[in-house]
């Protein structure tokens, strides 16, 4: 049997020891889900032309270019939101560490929503068209370089997101939606669902799974991606999970009930993770659009797990206690709606907050709300960095 040997001790690295020596004790490699694409493989995907070096079938590997190329494709957009990370302190004073984790979860709006279905009133069609979009994307996700990244409403995985982060360094795993609403619309690529991110500089890749969420044991419409890795620096185990909840008024209860399930798959991995070890504590992150503001059933249910969850965007309130005022902001037919909808929640006894990226003010978001020919989206990215606790 092949010995992994982890720079840190401690229940969780010797369980992350554990599981290495279970997957490689054939000498096979780690599995991979079918859906996981090896970035080695990205000239060989679909790549859409507009990000190849010319004359080339791939992108450019350096990320500083690959912005400068969004940049300039840009042209004289109105400029982007200019946003500041918030440093924050731990009880005894101490700032951040040398090498946070940076985690970006985000809704980038799927494009045949966008332009089919969701009728944003003040928002020019131009400023919806997948030429002008993906590269205000692409730019959001290059300044701030996260090593963990999770997407909701992803419609160009395949030909867009997969092999450009590929070529990067990153992996990745896709999960569609089973009945995709993108797929009634005229010209669409696809079914729209959840991606899951991560550098492969800085993780390994243990594990990843799909789940369908369930309702009172009734499959449902909504997923989740949870993944498993190791983190390269420190030889420990956390897990991750990105999920996209339904959307609407006159739902909360069925959110509240793919909340329950998704907790309810959480602990049984955390479970099965640690075995009989109780004084391993396995770091955890769960990203997504919630679809539900702070005072809906699903959201206490995250606040009073067993797994012990705090929302990181609390941390810019001045008491530490309240969500922002709005992750997303848009006008539509039907009116204009300014939420809290999108979280990134964290196991308090096993990371540690950084920093969190500060959200754009009103007017720099303007009158006209998300998306806009500046912003891709109706919803806003949020931005972490995160520390393992001792």
């Amino acid at each position: 049997m092949e010995t992994v040997v982890c720079p840190m001790g401690g229940g969780a690295t010797r369980l992350c020891t554990t599981l290495i020596q279970t997957f490689k004790s054939s000498g096979a490699p780690l599995p991979l889900p079918s859906s996981y694409l090896d970035p080695h493989q990205a000239a060989l995907t679909n790549l859409d032309p507009d990000f190849c070096l010319k004359g080339s079938s791939v992108c450019p590997p350096d990320p500083v270019e690959l912005l400068h190329q969004c940049e300039e494709a840009l042209g004289d957009r109105p400029p982007r939101f200019v946003r500041s990370f918030v440093p924050l302190t731990d009880g005894n004073g101490n700032s951040a560490t040398s090498s946070p984790i940076r985690v970006m979860q985000w809704n980038i709006l799927a494009q045949a929503l966008g332009v089919g279905m969701d009728n944003f009133a003040q928002c020019p069609l131009e400023a919806l068209s997948w030429s002008h979009r993906k590269f205000l994307i692409l730019e959001e996700i290059l300044t701030y370089r996260p090593h963990i990244l999770c997407m909701q409403e992803v419609d160009h995985f395949h030909d867009t997101f997969q092999p450009i982060l590929a070529g990067l360094g990153y992996g990745s795993h896709f999960c569609p939606k089973p009945w995709s609403p993108c797929l009634d619309v005229e010209g669409n690529t696809g079914p729209d669902g959840c991606a899951l991110f991560f550098d492969e500089s800085r993780f390994e890749l243990l594990d990843s799974v799909n789940i369908r969420l369930s309702a009172k044991m009734i499959p449902t419409n909504q997923v989740a991606v949870v993944m498993t890795l190791r983190c390269r620096s420190t030889g420990r185990c956390m897990c991750v999970a990105v999920t996209h909840l339904k959307a609407r008024s006159g739902w909360e209860w069925l959110r509240s009930a793919q909340g329950s399930d998704l907790l309810w798959h959480l602990q049984s991995l955390v479970q099965t993770l640690v075995g009989g070890d109780s004084d391993v504590r396995i770091p955890l992150l769960i990203c997504g659009d919630f679809n539900a503001v702070p005072d809906e059933e699903v959201y206490r249910r995250f606040a009073a797990s067993p797994l012990g969850l705090d929302s990181a965007y609390k941390k810019l309130s001045q008491d530490g206690l309240t969500e922002p005022e709005y992750t997303t902001w848009k006008i539509r037919a039907t009116g204009e709606c300014c939420s809290t909808l999108d979280y990134i929640w964290y196991t308090r006894d096993t990371l540690k907050v950084d920093a969190v990226l500060d959200m754009p003010s009103e007017e720099q978001i303007g009158p006209n709300r998300l998306p806009s020919f500046h912003y891709p989206s109706d919803h806003l990215s949020l931005v972490c960095d995160f520390s393992f606790r001792e």
